[in-house]
């Protein structure tokens, strides 16, 4: 199956995945922006968005849904961008499948194994009964009891739909996800290689890239450069958007 995905833009591909949870219109007003120069392909990966739904769930899967994506569209030389899960993923991508990655750029991930950490998001999601409730403000209220991060709370709601007139409904598969949380876990493999240019972006308040993961990343990735988007957190894109778009478009257009 193919993922879902919107394109806009001329130029050399730029595509951009998601992180945990999120989707492709988390992206729409940067990707618009990245597509003054490029033509940028917001994907949705399975079990997000509006792309398929599937029991299995894990990086090999969604590199293969990438490559099958990628086919599909006679896609060359690519610049691939990945944020959160969606790094990782691009990470393994790229090591995969070195000839057709012309540049790569990772937002706010390191290579390395992480603990497992959204076991409360999960908890807070499977408290939702959609078959009695009615509203955004209901599932907000349920949100709130087990998520002190409003931010958090706020990019949850944006996977809420109207599936039918009278029925919401998550735009993941909860059930998926949450069965195969561990696999978002997991570390690069070892003795992988992507030896092209690479930029890993670190947000400043964020603590999912730290002074001791440098090593590491130049390890797999000899050309990394590593940039401190100043005034962000895990959604620098957001937080920060115009020096993310300049570092990115740095990179991409001038190195």
């Amino acid at each position: 199956m193919l993922l879902h995905s919107t394109i806009f833009g001329k130029g050399n591909p730029l595509i951009i995945a998601h992180g945990y949870f999120g989707m492709s219109d988390n992206w729409k007003t940067m990707g618009k922006r990245f597509a003054t120069n490029f033509e940028v392909h917001l994907i949705d990966q399975r079990n997000h968005g509006r792309s398929f739904h599937s029991d299995d769930f894990n990086y090999d899967l969604m590199i293969a849904d990438l490559y099958h994506y990628v086919k599909h569209y006679q896609l060359n030389n690519i610049f691939l961008l990945g944020h959160s899960m969606g790094g990782k993923m691009a990470m393994l991508f790229a090591v995969t499948f070195p000839d057709i990655v012309s540049k790569l750029i990772i937002v706010d991930i390191s290579p390395k194994y992480y603990p497992p950490h959204h076991d409360f998001i999960l908890k807070a999601l499977k408290k939702i009964d959609f078959n009695k409730i009615k509203s955004r403000r209901e599932i907000a209220a349920i949100l709130r009891k087990d998520i002190d991060d409003e931010n958090v709370v706020q990019f949850l709601l944006k996977n809420i739909y109207w599936k039918t007139k009278t029925k919401l409904a998550l735009r993941f598969n909860l059930k998926s996800l949450t069965e195969n949380n561990n696999e978002i876990c997991e570390p690069l493999p070892n003795f992988t290689f992507f030896e092209k240019p690479t930029l890993f972006l670190k947000g400043e308040n964020s603590g999912y890239i730290d002074k001791d993961d440098a090593a590491l990343i130049k390890a797999h990735f000899p050309k990394a450069k590593i940039i401190t988007v100043k005034n962000s957190g895990h959604w620098m894109h957001v937080d920060n958007p115009d020096d993310f778009y300049d570092n990115v478009s740095q990179f991409l257009l001038h190195n």
